[in-house]
């Protein structure tokens, strides 16, 4: 039990408002993907007094997408936004892909990231905290606009570079692609 709601929603709200904010004018992935963290936990902490089974499934839901993008960064080798530019010419057909796992985070429909939010906004909805949940919702653009931005990185933009990247022939494709191919199908 919860002895004080009013703190747990306000550091909520806090957190996504930051995590959002923070996650704006960064260029490297592991602190875009920090902030996103604080985002997210902002989330489960607005409906965890209401509803923890939801705030469950939020978790794992981040989870999955998260440990998708991870792989995704991986495998290309990047770790700051310009050199997701490169990842289209090294990996086309995840780079095509990836940005759905990136939507998914921001909490589009009809994408599997949406669905706890929904939720979360659902239940706030049910216990008369209509202006946190427009609040929570409106803050949660501002993550949606960096990942907006990864996904732009990786899929419209290229490096300039003379000559195109290959891979070596004998990479074993399934190694290396089957974690991210399983945890972009859930997303």
């Amino acid at each position: 039990p919860i002895n004080n709601p009013t703190l747990l929603t306000t550091l909520g709200l806090l957190s996504i408002l930051m995590g959002g904010w923070g996650g704006l004018n960064q260029t490297q992935l592991r602190k875009i993907m920090g902030y996103s963290s604080i985002a997210h936990l902002g989330w489960m902490m607005l409906v965890l007094q209401y509803l923890p089974s939801l705030t469950f499934l939020a978790f794992m839901t981040y989870i999955v997408l998260t440990f998708s993008m991870f792989i995704t960064f991986w495998y290309n080798q990047a770790t700051t936004i310009n050199a997701l530019a490169n990842s289209w010419t090294k990996t086309p057909i995840i780079s095509a892909i990836t940005p759905l796992t990136l939507l998914s985070l921001g909490g589009l429909p009809p994408l599997t990231g949406f669905l706890p939010k929904w939720m979360i906004l659902s239940e706030l909805t049910k216990q008369e905290l209509t202006l946190t949940a427009t609040t929570a919702a409106l803050a949660a653009l501002l993550s949606l606009y960096f990942y907006l931005r990864l996904s732009y990185a990786m899929t419209l933009t290229t490096s300039p570079s003379n000559l195109p990247a290959t891979l070596p022939w004998r990479i074993n494709f399934l190694h290396y692609t089957t974690p991210l191919a399983i945890s972009t199908a859930i997303s």
